[in-house]
């Protein structure tokens, strides 16, 4: 559990506030006692949810395969719409 003074909460909020997102509690000092606890409204931290591309490549796609020359004009016409 980290501390700060009251002084710190006041002149360094960005470092208190980092700690508690992170999902650390805060004991807040005056004078060298305890007047209060600053802990994160929410116990977990939030995950990141990774996309699934291939899954979204299966979607659009199905289970097709080009073939090399399909692979060719569809390059080629991506290059096309770039250069106008």
């Amino acid at each position: 559990m980290k501390t700060a003074t009251v002084a710190d909460l006041r002149n360094n909020f960005r470092r208190v506030s980092a700690f508690i997102d992170n999902g650390e509690s805060v004991n807040i000092t005056k004078r060298g006692r305890v007047v209060a606890r600053l802990v994160p409204a929410v116990e977990t931290p939030k995950k990141l949810v990774k996309p699934d591309f291939m899954a979204q490549l299966k979607e659009v796609w199905g289970e097709r395969i080009f073939s090399a020359a399909e692979v060719k004009a569809m390059r080629d016409a991506e290059l096309e719409g770039e250069e106008g």
